[in-house]
């Protein structure tokens, strides 16, 4: 006996109000947890400084004492000064108290199996005289510490104290504190889905429970309706007034946004197509005239008298269409003056060889290019590496669109395969494509000041097992006392504004590379950049 199928079960759709309610919640846990996460940063933060001022401050006690000065002289230190290390740990909060002499050699330590042995840490600084913060991992775990002198005197240092408060002790600290910040946030979180929870109830009354792919269904489906049809579509109620107004009704009739509500006789509609548009008459293709227009209105009531629908037609739309074609007329006519030119100027060339003018028709069919090819030649010339020539050939095309000269030296010379792998080709465009651009315009910007023309200069070779690469322009130079800064990320002297980005970019690489950048002044700024070959050591 056969089974009847069943049928398929529906697959539940969140409401949109559910759904809503589970965004709600997640932004809010979002809000709170960064909020929290932030504000446990600020709070370890500040636990950690004020870790570094107490270190410094039981630091500078310890070294200035009487008592650890005439002990460090004594002949057996530890025997004092544990003691000494031990009494001021329990009173002041610290995690340790180590004195040593200045070979490093530890006099005190929380662990006694220590004493004896070099301390963990830096102390160049403290043997110079000076105080020294840092955050280090030493025998008890990475903690905050201090290193300063113990100073006789005449200045001399005696031996070394280093006061420190390891990082579980500093978390200590912090848990109470992250325990508070956790229930606050935990409450926030409850009032914010409280809320969410609420407005999700209300919200769901109001769509019937229907979920966000079937509110959007419709949504789309009236959408297409409206903007799928070339007519113009208004809709009124019962009362003439708007209730819908699509854009081709907008653009026919001339009428602006906001127009839901408004009475269709205060829409400045022509008399005789409002007069229409009222009648109790449906109307059929009935033509009219507007400002600008002329439409083909026809009408419908709804049934149940709940108002009336309004189609428009443009019938002046073939004069759109014979625009277009106009459009496409002229565009074929540019083209074919465009041909016209190029076949007369072919035309030229074929004539000119004919009467046996060779070195004519070469002269002029090269005139325009003759300064670029020169460049080009040169360019493929002097330098094999495929990267630095292509990079060369574009900024000397674009330097040429602002007027600007560039020339590669007579001395330049790389041939391919000399660079490294190791110099990357971005490395490469980074350093001699900004150099260039600042070059580039800084001549610009010194020929509109003198008047005269802009050029950069470009040097290309290897030299003394480097690759170096000089850019110098005819600009105003860089100011000696701004040197130091022209490398710094922001610094720029362009009149136009700039983001100061460029030169930071060629220091940076220069110095990932090995290589140095030096600033010089000729007419304008000269910047050379010199890379090494060969990598003797690490990046």
């Amino acid at each position: 006996m056969s089974q009847r199928p069943s049928p398929p079960s529906r697959r539940r759709v969140r409401s949109l109000a559910g759904q809503l309610f589970v965004v709600q919640i997640v932004i809010v846990a979002a809000v709170v947890a960064g909020g929290a996460v932030l504000a446990y940063l600020f709070t370890a933060s500040r636990a950690e400084d004020a870790a570094r001022t107490q270190v410094n401050a039981v630091a500078r006690t310890v070294a200035d004492s009487p008592a650890v000065r005439a002990a460090v002289t004594g002949p057996d230190p530890s025997a004092v000064l544990q003691p000494y290390a031990q009494d001021v740990v329990a009173h002041t909060g610290v995690s340790f108290v180590t004195v040593m002499d200045t070979r490093g050699v530890r006099w005190t330590h929380p662990d006694p199996g220590q004493i004896g042995r070099p301390f963990l840490g830096h102390i160049g600084q403290a043997l110079a005289g000076q105080t020294w913060t840092e955050t280090y991992t030493g025998t008890l775990g990475p903690s905050v510490r201090v290193v300063t002198p113990v100073l006789d005197d005449g200045r001399h240092v005696l031996a070394l104290v280093s006061v420190g408060i390891t990082v579980d002790s500093i978390s200590e600290q912090l848990r109470d504190p992250l325990l508070a910040l956790a229930g606050v946030a935990l409450a926030a979180l409850a009032l914010g889905g409280l809320g969410s929870y609420l407005v999700g109830a209300r919200l769901r009354r109001h769509t019937h429970g229907m979920g966000a792919a079937e509110l959007s269904h419709l949504y789309e489906y009236h959408q297409a309706t409206l903007h799928s049809v070339r007519e113009g579509l208004v809709l009124l109620d019962r009362e003439h007034r708007v209730v819908l107004c699509n854009d081709a009704a907008r653009e026919l009739l001339g009428l602006g946004t906001d127009l839901e509500g408004r009475p269709v006789a205060a829409l400045g509609l022509p008399e005789s197509l409002l007069a229409a548009v009222l009648a109790p008459a449906p109307a059929r293709d009935e033509i009219h005239l507007t400002a600008e227009l002329v439409v083909v209105l026809n009408t419908s009531d709804i049934a149940g008298g709940l108002g009336r629908v309004l189609t428009l037609r443009d019938h002046t739309e073939l004069q759109a269409l014979t625009g277009e074609l106009d459009t496409v007329r002229g565009f074929s006519e540019a083209l074919g003056a465009q041909a016209h030119e190029a076949a007369n100027r072919l035309h030229t060339v074929v004539s000119l060889i004919e009467l046996g003018r060779h070195e004519q028709a070469v002269e002029f069919a090269t005139a325009e290019l003759a300064l670029a090819q020169r460049l080009t030649d040169r360019v493929v010339a002097a330098v094999g590496e495929p990267v630095l020539a292509a990079l060369l050939l574009g900024k000397a095309a674009q330097a040429a669109e602002r007027g600007v000269e560039l020339t590669l030296t007579e001395d330049s010379r790389i041939d391919d395969g000399v660079l490294p792998p190791e110099l990357t080709a971005r490395d490469l465009v980074t350093v001699l494509g900004n150099l260039v651009d600042n070059a580039v315009d800084a001549a610009v910007e010194g020929a509109a000041r003198r008047g005269d023309a802009p050029e950069v200069t470009v040097t290309a070779r290897v030299e003394d097992a480097h690759l170096l690469l000089r850019v110098a322009d005819t600009g105003a130079g860089i100011d000696p006392q701004a040197v130091a800064d022209v490398f710094r990320r922001g610094w720029t002297t362009k009149d136009s504004g700039g983001h100061g980005l460029g030169l930071a970019l060629v220091a940076q690489t220069a110095r990932r590379n090995g290589g140095t950048v030096e600033v010089g002044r000729e007419r304008g700024a000269v910047l050379t950049v010199r890379l090494p070959l060969q990598r003797t050591g690490g990046s």
